[in-house]
């Protein structure tokens, strides 16, 4: 029977250890400040960050959120950059991406200081990534390796197949299953749109990793009898049936695929709850680290 791996089951183990980690982060009067900046009025940066600071909230951390206009200049936004990479009560920050045009986000990103960077996307902790040494891990994938290690799903040794090579999911969650450690150790191949015959690549996947950005692009036949599918995908597709006219689905043609796995994560439900849990566990893990206090 094909098991359903649900990122609310996942992200409610972490919540609980996380919970213990702050109170007693507390005790020695330490309270992990996460802060994000939203630059512009995008709807769905608006929705993320808005349940970032709800979860920061619920967990009992100081939650910052900085709302710039769309025609904020670069260099305020650097100003603004460099005020909280100062705050000694801000722990850890994000600049909200997408930025608006005419604003540089590799320059935004590699002024954050890489101690506070909790999306884990300045170079320096990349590179930290690549070689093994992390002090952050990007968010979507620490919860694709978590949601594998906490579900009992095998990674030694198995293939592991990458469908996506963004810089935010598809590379990191290609090195990261390459480290050495529980839930990793895999042969990991990554393919993307220009892999020829891709499907001759995703059929021998023990474990299939999707993130490209196309709904409902792997169907059937694509995948091993018994294969463990991670849908990163979420698409909104037109459905006269829902009362808002459309609905979301993944990468992956669900209802089709799942008889085939041992295992696989809806959409939604699946992955998507993992991404704000991880970033938790970054501000945490940037207060521990910043105050010496580790229980």
């Amino acid at each position: 029977m094909t098991k359903l791996i649900l990122g609310k089951d996942v992200s409610a183990e972490i919540y609980a250890e996380l919970r213990e980690r702050i109170e007693y982060l507390k005790s020695k009067n330490v309270t992990p400040g996460l802060a994000v900046v939203l630059v512009g009025d995008d709807p769905a940066s608006q929705i993320y960050v808005r349940k970032k600071g709800e979860m920061c909230e619920e967990l009992g951390m100081k939650s910052l959120i900085i709302r710039m206009p769309a025609d904020t200049t670069q260099d305020e936004l650097m100003a603004k950059v460099k005020e909280l990479n100062e705050d000694p009560a801000i722990h850890g920050f994000l600049v909200q991406l997408p930025l608006p045009k005419g604003l540089d986000e590799d320059a935004v990103i590699e002024a954050i200081d890489p101690a506070k960077d909790v999306d884990c996307f300045h170079p320096s902790n990349l590179g930290r990534l690549m070689i093994g040494n992390p002090d952050f891990l990007p968010a979507t994938p620490a919860g694709i390796h978590q949601m594998l290690l906490r579900s009992g799903i095998e990674t030694d040794g198995k293939n592991v197949v990458v469908v996506g090579r963004s810089n935010i999911v598809g590379k990191p969650t290609a090195v990261l299953l390459l480290q050495k450690g529980m839930g990793m150790d895999s042969t990991v191949t990554v393919v993307h749109s220009h892999t020829k015959n891709l499907e001759d690549f995703t059929r021998r996947a023990d474990i299939l990793i999707v993130a490209i950005g196309k709904p409902r692009f792997i169907t059937a036949d694509m995948v091993k009898e018994g294969a463990v599918v991670i849908d990163v995908g979420t698409n909104r597709i037109e459905d006269p049936t829902s009362p808002n006219g459309g609905r979301l689905v993944g990468d992956v043609d669900f209802d089709n695929v799942k008889d085939k796995t041992s295992a696989i994560t809806p959409v939604p439900g699946g992955v998507g709850p993992m991404t704000i849990c991880m970033l938790m566990a970054n501000a945490v893990k940037a207060a521990e680290k910043a105050s010496g206090v580790k229980s």
